[in-house]
């Protein structure tokens, strides 16, 4: 086997530390083909189907995929934009937000990327950029808060898959979740405080997560506790009583039972319970994309108004804003804790090189490496 190593390697290189952020993925264009393509990669990944594979093999590429990508595609064209998907746009921005304030203590010591889990950018070809740039050190920080086999352990199979086929392995540090991290409730809090400033406060807030197969959660996921487990941290930051608030999961596929109490049919039910203002926030999502951006603010919006609801007001994901970014930069550096890391000072690049230099030097003394 051939591993693989960097094309223009130098033993001169000085080394680097990088952040790898990571979401679940995006098609390359809101179209039947890509999207074929797309859902073949995400739906055939055990972590996200726990089935027989030869089954699911058959169901997927005899049912599934002959239907859903067109279903899909019109809903992508109704929430895609020139640059993109939200998802893609708003990690890229993400990626450049962090970019930014890590230079600032780091210099050009760092290096950040983003990658998606299934579609592009991959992160095959992300960790390529990292090693060329001589990254050594690697945090890499899906940005799922609450852990789910099926979306950190994914992105971990992949990360690890990829290093399987390298020659030189960076240091690793990977973070599987952060529901109660201190920072990330905060951002959220004064995210949701700042909208209700501008927008308005309603009768309830709903929390309202990404759903998965209830079977996960009986084999010991962790995914539904953390999700309460921030509802309860976010709704106490808010001062908020029991009645003020609920969890509610979305985006549920197939005919078994998922996580509940499901976001559409609560909200479809609210108005004849008396409530009928709602806010709606998505604490699991780090960015907008199709689950809310077209699934709540869309859908569900219609489901709560022609069942008689008067007001909703969604309150969008926390995407690059200056508190999320904030947080993130909290979360990566409690992460880079027991690293030796270069300081941004403009000459601390450069004394990297020529220590990398000498090293060369002493060690292969009038050879070029």
């Amino acid at each position: 086997m051939q591993y693989k190593g960097s094309e223009n390697f130098s033993h001169k290189q000085p080394d680097r530390f990088g952040v790898l952020i990571t979401n679940l993925g995006t098609p390359d264009a809101p179209t039947t083909p890509a999207l074929r393509r797309y859902l073949a990669e995400f739906l055939s990944d055990p972590r996200v189907v726990e089935a027989p594979r030869a089954l699911w093999w058959l169901i997927l590429h005899g049912i599934i995929l002959r239907f859903r990508p067109r279903r899909s595609a019109k809903a992508y064209a109704g929430v895609w934009e020139k640059n993109g998907s939200p998802l893609l746009i708003h990690t890229s921005r993400q990626a450049e937000g962090l970019r930014e304030a890590l230079k600032k203590s780091y210099g050009d010591n760092v290096v950040v990327e983003f990658a998606m889990r299934y579609g592009n950018p991959s992160i095959a070809g992300a960790l390529d950029k990292m090693q060329e740039a001589g990254v050594r050190q690697l945090v890499v920080l899906p940005l799922y808060p609450q852990y789910s086999a099926s979306t950190s352990a994914s992105t971990f199979d992949a990360i690890a898959k990829d290093f399987m086929q390298r020659r030189w392995l960076p240091d690793l540090r990977f973070i599987s979740h952060y529901p109660d991290f201190p920072p990330y409730i905060e951002a959220m809090a004064r995210h949701i405080e700042s909208h209700w400033a501008n927008h308005g406060r309603h009768e309830k807030l709903i929390l309202s997560y990404h759903g998965v197969p209830l079977k996960y959660l009986q084999k010991g996921d962790p995914y539904h506790c953390e999700c309460h487990k921030t509802s309860r941290l976010l709704a106490e930051r808010l001062g908020l009583g029991n009645d003020d608030y609920m969890t509610t999961f979305q985006s549920r596929f197939g005919r078994e039972e998922w996580l509940k109490p499901y976001t559409d049919e609560t909200l479809k039910a609210f108005p004849g319970k008396g409530v009928k203002s709602i806010d709606v926030f998505c604490p699991g999502f780090s960015a907008d994309c199709l689950e809310t951006v077209e699934e709540i603010n869309e859908e569900n919006r219609e489901y709560f108004m022609e069942a008689g609801g008067e007001a909703f007001s969604y309150i969008p994901a926390l995407n690059a804003s200056p508190v999320h970014i904030e947080a993130l930069v909290a979360l990566i550096e409690e992460n880079l804790k027991g690293w030796e890391l270069p300081s941004g000072d403009q000459t601390a690049l450069t004394e990297r090189q020529q220590r990398a230099d000498s090293r060369k030097q002493q060690t292969f003394p009038g050879r070029d490496i």
